[in-house]
């Protein structure tokens, strides 16, 4: 019956060693870190790595609920998992330990307003694009792509395939520049 950490921050500029030194304090024998985005459990390859090997009687540690899932539909999966291998989840920043009724209760709150918070977020953010777009100051992302280059390459005869792997882009990107002239 082991103890393990799992901290993680949304961006590589952020810092995980405030959570790290949490988990350890808290007993964690071995933490798995990683600077990935917690709104889906795509690209989390050391919570993946840590969920296949707990085993029952461990304990899995968190310093908030919402480095584990900013989804309740993925919270509530990666609860469950915990569930069917007899994992106990254990928050040091809330009381959330799914050994107590209590706790499940808790974690579930704290799953659907950690949830809340992102749809929030996202909304904010629709709000100020489209603000930005009335003004006309929002133009969307930059263009990385040369399509003069793109025009002039097509021009000269060559093929979408040729122009993509000479410029290393992809083909669908040459091909939307070029339904564009």
């Amino acid at each position: 019956m082991a103890i393990y950490g799992y901290a993680r921050v949304s961006t590589t500029d952020q810092d995980l060693s405030i959570q790290q030194e949490a988990l350890a304090k808290a007993g964690c024998e071995i933490i798995r870190s990683e600077k990935v985005s917690g709104t889906s459990r795509q690209g989390r390859t050391e919570l993946e790595t840590l969920l296949e090997f707990l085993r029952k009687g461990d304990t899995l540690v968190v310093t908030r609920i919402d480095r584990l899932a900013r989804s309740i539909k993925d919270l509530q999966d990666i609860v469950l998992s915990l569930k069917d291998k007899g994992v106990l989840l254990k928050v040091t920043e809330q009381p959330i330990d799914t050994a107590t009724a209590a706790g499940k209760a808790f974690l579930d709150m704290l799953g659907v307003f950690a949830e809340f918070e992102t749809n929030l977020r996202k909304e904010r953010q629709l709000e100020g694009i489209a603000k930005a777009k009335a003004k006309g100051i929002y133009k969307g992302g930059v263009k990385t792509i040369a399509r003069d280059k793109v025009k002039e390459l097509h021009s000269n005869g060559k093929t979408p395939t040729q122009i993509a792997n000479e410029l290393d882009v992809s083909r669908m990107s040459v091909y939307r520049i070029l339904k564009e002239a």
